[in-house]
């Protein structure tokens, strides 16, 4: 990439329309780097997850994305646009802030919102009770915010989010605060939005709402993407797990055993070779192991999350040490 031209050339696989594309983000406060250096490819109509632990660095990111800051460093394009703001009625932004007026009715408060994204007043109110009633919360659309929960507020500027119909969705840590059942209703909604065509971009530090829904993840480790693709190829990143249970406990079939095998009360749990379970299973036979149980578990987004996460972090700390020796 020519950060002096902004030349966002991509490899061949990549050659597909994308939402967001973006190369090189820097972002940094008062002296200290927020976001280093930051890849990013979303395509059009996927959900895709910005996974990481608080502080990580994700909201500087979509922040940076959607154009309301701007990078130190780095280009990125929204439907191949370079400057995000210009085409900003077809975004809608969920921040990790909630912020609603206590005294508007659930119903206006979803017109307002769709206002500022260039909605007439009266189409906006009948889309918001359109909205409140396909959510089940017809009954709230004449209560004023204060007089709502929690969750349902939430809800109302959810929706809000979604009145001018967007094409990109950004929700910011959207399942922060929702109990289990508003969670699975949130779920559905981002299915839904996808299966309309809309791309759907959230940021979470709860992995297995990324697992259940996105196509696609970034992982943000101390301002850095140690890893983005699909979710597929992060889980690959760690070997799946064999889980042994035999008759025997001694013979020579132990020694086909792998390096890293480790005895967890009546089973043997170690990696899945690199020649796969086939040979193993000959040479247990063979070796008159006695099989009696055996499972292979691929490892989940958790596991590779933390895998990856702590991998970058352990990087960083070695670098710093480092420098200090020099």
């Amino acid at each position: 990439m020519d950060l002096a031209t902004g030349d966002l050339t991509l490899p061949a696989t990549e050659r597909q329309p994308l939402a967001i594309e973006a190369r090189g983000l820097v972002k940094r406060f008062d002296g200290v780097t927020a976001v280093n250096g930051v890849d990013i490819s979303v395509p059009e109509g996927a959900i895709y997850g910005i996974l990481g632990p608080n502080g990580a660095g994700k909201t500087t990111t979509l922040r940076m994305l959607l154009g309301i800051i701007e990078p130190d460093e780095g280009v990125r394009r929204m439907f191949g646009h370079d400057n995000p703001q210009d085409i900003a009625r077809l975004v809608g932004y969920l921040p990790e802030e909630r912020g609603l007026y206590p005294a508007m009715k659930a119903y206006e408060a979803i017109a307002f919102m769709g206002a500022l994204r260039g909605v007439p007043l009266k189409v906006g109110r009948e889309r918001g009770r359109e909205l409140l009633e396909g959510h089940g919360m017809g009954h709230a659309a004449d209560k004023q915010i204060r007089q709502l929960s929690k969750g349902m507020a939430q809800t109302v500027q959810l929706l809000g989010t979604l009145v001018h119909e967007p094409k990109l969705v950004v929700f910011d840590e959207p399942f922060s605060g929702l109990d289990a059942i508003n969670q699975g209703k949130l779920e559905r909604l981002i299915r839904g939005l996808a299966e309309q065509g809309t791309t759907v971009i959230f940021s979470t530090h709860v992995i297995a709402h990324a697992e259940r829904l996105c196509e696609g993840v970034a992982i943000i480790a101390g301002g850095k993407v140690p890893f983005a693709g699909k979710v597929d190829e992060a889980r690959d990143r760690i070997p799946a797990q064999v889980r042994l249970e035999t008759r025997a406990r001694e013979g020579r079939w132990l020694a086909a055993l792998p390096a890293d095998v480790r005895r967890e009360g009546d089973y043997w749990s170690f990696s899945l070779p690199e020649s796969g379970i086939e040979p193993l299973l000959r040479a247990l036979i063979e070796g008159e192991a006695g099989i009696l149980s055996l499972s292979i578990e691929r490892a989940g987004l958790h596991d590779a999350f933390v895998h990856i996460a702590g991998e970058a972090v352990a990087r960083e700390m070695g670098r710093a040490s480092e420098g200090d020796a020099a």
